[in-house]
């Protein structure tokens, strides 16, 4: 096989019209097993492939593009920056994005291996022109910089070489040249910031963050909506977060959703402001951040009574996501009234409205009354009772006719709030004492997407692993749950057809 590869490169050099060559060679590569590739593609020269870039036939660069991808993932980090570095810099300023982005994925691989990463250091014009690539029109193309550029800030020679040459002069001209491009930086600032209180010092030291931060005030409301989204990412690190707070950001913050009242163009900006809270209570502690800023909560109970959609979608999601921890559950109940209005919103959403709307309150709504076994007291399981009834007059019902609707999306969605109250012994009560319930959850017919039947079947095993269930359900339909359990989420049931002769 080696041979023939070497007789299909060989049979490339001073083709004019190389097409039917590289079909052949394509198709040799990809008959050879992936762990045999290395052996027949090492020691071999691609070059004249390379070479074969440089052309205005799309079919022809195409099937290059494909023909070096199988090789040069074949090939070692170490190999390809001793061999190829100079025919993957040539890539970089290649006409087609996806040459382009091949020579990209192959220097991010470079730049993770320590051997390799010392060659791309020594290179500066290759990471320069990494760099302008992310001033790419093609987002692919810079999404790709920013990738390989973010693994070479994991090692102190890779964060040296950014921040401490002329290449963080690079980068700051390629960020003037828009405000897209601009934000692609940050991206990438925010990225490398990510890793270690370290490589945020660096960051932080070159005066990018804090161009960052000046951004969330800016007189650009779309600016600022973008920059509150990069400020949560940099916010889902332990030691991002305790930056945050030394340069008073999420009192800043908080002042920004007091101000919002008198802003007309708010709308564009709060939902993030109220998700930066929302991450930021999860990681850190609902109480604390519930109390230290009140605004907040506040304002995400006033966002799910909101008439706009846009409003009501995010006040869902962080409800369901604060609500998910016995913390944030303690913090709504202690609002008493103002949380239990939320709560019948909440129902009034997932009964009827916008499709959207509705899976994304029941999503919220099962997330609120899910209790692990482990946090199962007394007072907590008194709690998320009390709200199940809140629901409706007659919760049971108004979830079971929602699972019983003609879209996957809501009988899932109705399933998982099963499912949530499924482990809790007063949940279980419900159940079998719901005229036709257990039957409902025994039978197979009903919803027959995978998503429906992998629900159905989530909700069978909370049962069955339920340490109260057998008592409370009973052995009959216990026994039928461990068999339907046993048999897994796809069985279906052999019926005999029986074919009477003479039959019409």
């Amino acid at each position: 096989m080696a041979a023939s590869i070497e007789s299909l490169l060989a049979g490339l050099s001073g083709i004019d019209d190389p097409i039917e060559e590289l079909q052949s060679l394509k198709t040799a590569l990809l008959a050879i097993p992936v762990n045999a590739l290395r052996d027949s593609v090492s020691g071999q020269r691609f070059n004249v492939i390379f070479t074969l870039l440089n052309s205005n036939d799309r079919e022809q660069v195409e099937l290059c593009v494909d023909i070096l991808e199988h090789i040069l993932m074949a090939l070692s980090p170490v190999s390809l920056a001793q061999n190829y570095r100079v025919e993957l810099q040539g890539g970089l300023t290649h006409p087609n994005e996806a040459v382009k982005i091949l020579a990209l994925t192959q220097i991010g691989r470079m730049v993770e291996h320590p051997d390799a990463t010392t060659e791309i250091l020594n290179n500066h014009d290759i990471l320069e022109t990494v760099i302008r690539c992310i001033g790419e029109e093609k987002l692919a193309v810079a999404k790709q910089a920013i990738q390989s550029l973010s693994k070479l800030s994991h090692s102190k020679p890779g964060l040296d070489k950014l921040f401490h040459t002329d290449l963080l002069t690079v980068m700051k001209d390629v960020m003037a040249k828009s405000d897209t491009i601009r934000y692609r930086i940050y991206e990438l600032v925010v990225e490398i910031s990510s890793v270690s209180p370290i490589s945020l010092g660096y960051c932080a030291n070159s005066s990018l963050i804090s161009q960052l931060l000046g951004e969330l005030t800016g007189d650009d409301v779309l600016i600022r909506a973008t920059a509150i989204e990069m400020v949560t990412t940099l916010a889902h690190s332990q030691h991002g977060r305790q930056y945050l707070a030394q340069q008073g950001i999420m009192d800043k913050i908080s002042n920004m959703i007091r101000g919002a009242e008198t802003d007309p163009l708010s709308s564009l900006y709060i939902p993030g402001l109220v998700k930066f809270f929302g991450n930021l209570a999860i990681m850190d502690s609902p109480q604390q951040v519930c109390e230290t800023y009140p605004i907040f909560q506040n304002k995400v109970f006033e966002m799910a009574l909101d008439p706009d959609p846009a409003m009501i979608g995010v006040a869902l999601d962080t409800l369901g996501l604060v609500g998910s921890t016995v913390e944030g559950k303690q913090v709504f109940q202690k609002t008493g009234e103002k949380f239990k209005a939320v709560l019948t919103r909440m129902s009034q959403l997932a009964s009827s409205g916008a499709t959207e709307l509705r899976v994304r309150s029941l999503d919220a709504i099962s997330q609120l009354l899910t209790l692990q076994p482990e946090q199962q007291t007394e007072d907590l399981l008194a709690l998320t009772e009390s709200w199940f009834h809140l629901l409706s007059k007659q919760p049971m019902d108004m979830i079971s006719n929602i699972s019983t609707q003609p879209f996957p999306e809501l009988h899932c969605g109705a399933l998982r709030i099963f499912s949530a109250i499924a482990s809790q012994p007063w949940g279980q009560k419900l159940m079998i004492n719901t005229p036709s319930f257990m039957e409902f959850i025994l039978d197979r017919s009903t919803g027959q997407t995978k998503e429906a039947k992998d629900a159905k079947f989530e909700l069978v095993g909370t049962l069955v692993c339920s340490s109260t269930a057998a008592e409370i359900l009973g052995s009959q339909h216990y026994i039928r749950l461990k068999t339907y359990l046993r048999e897994g989420p796809y069985y279906v049931s052999a019926v005999s057809i029986v074919s009477t002769e003479g039959a019409e």
